[in-house]
């Protein structure tokens, strides 16, 4: 069994691609391990390397700094990729990593929207390998992945916990909560008529919200915390060949000077983001039996996301993971006295 840190007190570093000032500012791997190491804000790195070969470089620097890679992840087609998810498993497991943040894509190899039955079947098959090396794989809600319908993750946790095998997640609530009042990103997968009947609750203030559902039923085993408000602004900095904006899923988490965002920056957007993490918190400080075990900054700058801005991505995530460990301890704290 992996060990795991009751206290949270870990409050941890998302992948390298956070880890630059501006779009055109890049570092080596040397000075990424070490920006992470002098920052004092987080305590592990958060990365798969796209090439195993290397991995020794990694565990080099890792070793240098004392930064410890304890989490990883990347994305898969079914149909195609399942023998990647094995190596990738066994190359997080190497590193050290104790979980693998796993995005199975919306579409299968042959062009068909992937179905239940199929991600239960890779998700078991993905937790009997990550038993065999001692990594687990936790499926990641995520926009362009089999989870966009946020319904979707329920009905495969009930089938798989039908099965006798916990269902473990990674709960990026960005994803969720950039979805609010916006009406063209609640057309995809037409999950507008079940927002408007009350079947899916995407506010977290409201009873029922789909992230504290998810977050009690214990599913939750990993989290990305890149921040991101009701209606989030499109990313209007980044255009797609045929001239769309970046869908905007990343808010800045402090307030970013002038001209490096696309709308003026208001911080009380941000709680209901915020609130879903004292959710998650507080879960965790009052149940035993939580599985979270760490949680990574994800500031990035992907199209969707910080691409074309001017605000360091590793500002922000400095910031944020600063506010991780301050609500963090204030919960635990409350929940303990």
């Amino acid at each position: 069994d992996q060990p795991r840190s009751r206290g949270l007190g870990d409050v941890y570093k998302r992948q390298e691609k956070g880890i630059i000032n501006t779009k055109a500012m890049e570092f080596d791997l040397d000075t990424r391990f070490r920006m992470v190491a002098e920052s004092g804000a987080y305590d592990y790195y958060d990365k798969t390397p796209e090439d195993p070969a290397e991995a020794d470089a990694y565990m080099a620097a890792s070793e240098k700094y004392d930064v410890p890679i304890r989490a990883g992840g990347w994305f898969y087609t079914l149909g195609q990729d399942e023998p990647l998810l094995k190596q990738k498993l066994e190359l997080s497991a190497r590193l050290g990593s104790i979980v693998h943040n796993t995005q199975i894509r919306a579409n299968h190899a042959d062009g068909h929207l992937v179905t239940n039955d199929e991600v239960m079947a890779i998700y078991l098959q993905a937790a009997e390998w990550g038993d065999q090396c001692g990594c687990t794989p936790t499926f990641e809600v995520h926009i362009n992945m089999w989870s966009e319908d946020f319904r979707r993750i329920n009905q495969l946790a009930d089938m798989v916990e039908a099965r006798g095998v916990p269902f473990r997640m990674t709960l990026d609530h960005s994803h969720v909560i950039f979805k609010i009042d916006n009406v063209e990103e609640q057309k995809v997968f037409d999950i507008a008529s079940a927002v408007e009947s009350g079947e899916l609750v995407l506010d977290p203030f409201k009873e029922g919200s789909i992230c504290k559902q998810w977050i009690e039923r214990g599913f939750v085993q990993h989290a990305h915390a890149r921040a991101a408000i009701p209606n989030n602004p499109r990313n209007t900095f980044y255009q797609y060949e045929d001239g769309s904006p970046g869908r905007g899923a990343q808010y800045p988490f402090i307030e970013p000077r002038p001209g490096e965002y696309v709308a003026p920056w208001d911080e009380s957007k941000l709680e209901p983001w915020k609130e879903v993490v004292r959710q998650l918190f507080t879960y965790h400080a009052s149940h035993a039996d939580s599985p979270l075990s760490q949680v990574s900054t994800e500031f990035i700058p992907g199209p969707d996301y910080g691409a074309g801005h001017g605000y360091s991505q590793f500002e922000h995530s400095v910031a944020c993971a600063k506010w991780l460990r301050k609500t963090w301890e204030e919960i635990s704290t409350q929940e303990t006295t």
